[in-house]
């Protein structure tokens, strides 16, 4: 072992080591492609743990303060296999830089394996001291509350694992009255490379460290001085660069930041929210009955006219997830006049299109409106009364066929049906409707949406799989800002500023403080909000679609303030090498599926991944796609020859692979 370490550290560093030329020569070693994680119960590690999950990096966690718990020696971390030295785990995360204390025979062990095999190890959160390689904060650093600092990332961070990013990091300040982020900006001291630093105050001013590599003692860290957990802001743009680092920049898992976002009720009208009797006339217990009190809402053509144009300036594409049944009932009542129709069908080739039903009805049980909320009407003999699969698959079947005559390029094997309807939908429905899954294979559906707010994981419906989808905070029934903001303060306010008082009776809900200036609400309080919900999607490797409502793109068009400041925040911290990916429907389904055969292989220790050298090679079950990332200049060997490795995305190359023809495992050639 102690050649191996020898040749290892003359060589540098594990990437670059090469195989033996001669008898003589130490075995290079196999480095398995595996993660370490010791977790104290903190945010920290949980959040990189997270980070490690989401992108389906395999990792091993060892807990604490587990009775029992394996001790960390020389055994745990490394053996010998086919007498090549093994290092059982590619990195390490650790709580902070010695959580086993100075001294301990377990601090000893990871220290040698470290230095043997150049494995690297994340502190998740250490305060600044010498020994990791920072001043003490009293010599001119920072201590304290870190809420809506403006961090940077270094020259250094660029160059290296933060490239992805162009620079800010700004830390999240959502609230004035509640400290969300502390931490500690040391300078750094000989063997510190700083990636992020914050500008300081008092004697030398200056920048002082947030985030650093300390090498010393032939080992690295990657140490961390500030606080956070998985979903805040910082940690998320950060979150790439660490597994990086800590990789080397090869591991399993891939990532990339998606962002899609679905139009519901195309063509189709949508009821208005009555800022009088605060609901909706049209649904259950409301005014009248259907449509009383208030006008609904559709879109014009000069809106249509204006969505295209928004799609050619922010360069991003919508989804339109439309009822043509409810567009040709409108033209219908209108004198056989539809100019919203005319338009979206001439700028039929600027949008994605997805099959919505032909009318938008409920495609569950039939429902019992007598009482409020509704029932699920059930037969004499007490059984559940069930929309047709006959007329689901009318429903699908026609909206489908429209499209096709209408030259809209349309895929069948997508769906969103009205409200979700057809699948199970609690307290009322507690099943899916027993003739969906059969409508769906009559049309050769393949992916249902779903609301991820209800169901936020895949599930197969028959033959289909869902989609689940984020409904974003811009409601359907409300055509202006000042509707919208009516709406809001109803749910968010108590019963004594008026508001409806669900807020104090909801265990997952909050009250405003005071309600919302109706004329100023939106655009100051509400559309920042919720881009910040959905930026937050964006960046933490989700891709599951946003779904909102064409009324959204009516009237004052109460969309795109919101999806304005998603996209230009967004590049205004990515760099160019890190676009939005936009998935469509069937897109977000397959990579959802792929994700959960992956995390299935992981869990049933089916997987099998490991690097000598410049050589990387991955076992897995048959027919299981493996996402792999690696650096640029990775080829993929073939039968014959090699191929260029995967896409380009964040700096590095990945993608979901299998073996090629006639091969057992994937074989990756990394560039020397």
């Amino acid at each position: 072992m102690g050649r191996t370490g020898a040749a290892l550290l003359a060589a540098g560093l594990l990437v670059v080591a090469a195989p033996p030329t001669g008898a003589g020569a130490a075995a290079v070693p196999r480095i398995d492609l595996r993660v370490l994680v010791v977790d104290d119960g903190g945010d920290a590690v949980e959040a990189v743990e997270s980070e490690l999950r989401s992108t389906g990096v395999p990792y091993t966690v060892v807990r604490l303060d587990e009775p029992g718990r394996p001790l960390i020696d020389a055994g745990f971390l490394a053996d010998t296999v086919d007498g090549r030295p093994r290092a059982k785990y590619q990195g390490v995360v650790l709580p902070n830089a010695d959580p086993f204390g100075a001294g301990s025979a377990e601090s000893g062990a990871l220290a040698v394996y470290e230095k043997t095999f150049g494995v690297r190890q994340v502190d998740a959160y250490s305060w600044a001291h010498p020994g990791v390689g920072l001043d003490y904060t009293s010599d001119g650093g920072y201590a304290g509350p870190l809420d809506g600092v403006d961090a940077a990332v270094t020259a250094a961070g660029k160059a290296g694992p933060f490239g992805y990013l162009d620079g800010a990091v700004e830390f999240e300040d959502n609230s004035p009255s509640v400290g969300e982020s502390y931490g500690y900006a040391g300078r750094p001291r000989e063997g510190y490379t700083s990636y992020l630093d914050m500008p300081v105050a008092g004697a030398g001013g200056g920048r002082a460290s947030l985030v650093g590599e300390y090498a010393h003692d032939g080992r690295r860290e990657l140490v961390v001085t500030f606080a956070y957990n998985q979903h805040q802001r910082q940690f998320r743009l950060l979150a790439r660069g660490i597994v990086e680092w800590l990789t080397q920049g090869v591991h399993l898992g891939q990532s990339r930041n998606y962002f899609s976002v679905h139009v519901d009720d195309v063509f189709a009208p949508d009821s208005r929210w009555d800022t009088e009797l605060n609901c909706t006339p049209g649904d259950f217990g409301c005014g009248d009955g259907e449509g009383a009190g208030t006008t609904p809402i559709r879109m014009t053509a000069a809106d249509a006219q204006y969505a295209a144009q928004w799609q050619q300036s922010a360069g991003f594409t919508l989804d339109m997830v439309y009822n043509a049944g409810s567009g040709e009932a409108w033209k219908t009542a209108n004198a056989g006049s539809d100019p919203l129709t005319t338009q979206l069908l001439a700028d039929r080739a600027k949008y994605r299109w997805v099959n919505h039903t032909y009318t938008h009805p409920y495609l569950g049980c039939v429902q019992d409106t007598s009482t409020v909320p509704w029932q699920c009407a059930k037969d004499a003999a007490g059984s559940t009364l069930w929309m047709s699969r006959a007329e689901i698959s009318a429903q699908i079947r026609n909206n489908h066929n429209w499209a096709v005559g209408k030259g809209i390029a349309v895929d069948r094997a997508e769906l969103v049906t009205g409200e979700h309807s057809g699948l199970k939908a609690l307290p009322q429905q507690t099943v899916d409707n027993p003739n969906l899954a059969g409508a769906l294979a009559d049309n050769g559906v393949k992916w249902v949406a779903s609301d991820n707010s209800r169901e936020p994981r895949q599930r197969a419906v028959g033959g289909a799989l869902t989609v689940p989808r984020h409904p974003m905070n811009v409601y359907y029934n409300v055509g202006t800002a000042a509707e919208m903001t009516d709406e809001y303060n109803w749910i968010y306010s108590s019963r004594a500023d008026g508001g409806s008082g669900v807020c104090e009776t909801s265990p997952g809900s909050t009250c405003l403080d005071a309600p919302l200036d109706p004329a100023t609400g939106y655009a100051t309080y509400i559309a920042p909000q919720e881009a910040r919900t959905a930026l937050g999607h964006v960046i933490a490797n989700d891709p599951r679609p946003h779904y909102v409502h064409q009324s959204n793109l009516a009237e004052e068009r109460l969309l795109y303030p919101v999806l304005d400041k998603v996209l230009g925040d967004y590049r205004a911290l990515f760099a160019d090498n890190t676009p939005v990916v936009n998935p469509r429907h069937r897109d977000t389904g397959y990579e959802l599926a792929r994700r959960a055969a992956w995390d299935k292989a992981l869990a049933d220790g089916k997987v099998t991944a490991y690097r000598i050298g410049t050589t990387v090679t991955v076992q897995a079950p048959s027919g299981i796609a493996a996402p792999v990332t690696a650096p640029e200049g990775t080829r993929k060997q073939l039968f014959l020859g090699t191929s260029v490795f995967g896409t380009a995305y964040a700096g590095q190359r990945s993608a979901w692979t299998k073996p090629e023809s006639f091969q057992q495992a994937i074989t990756l050639r990394l560039p020397a």
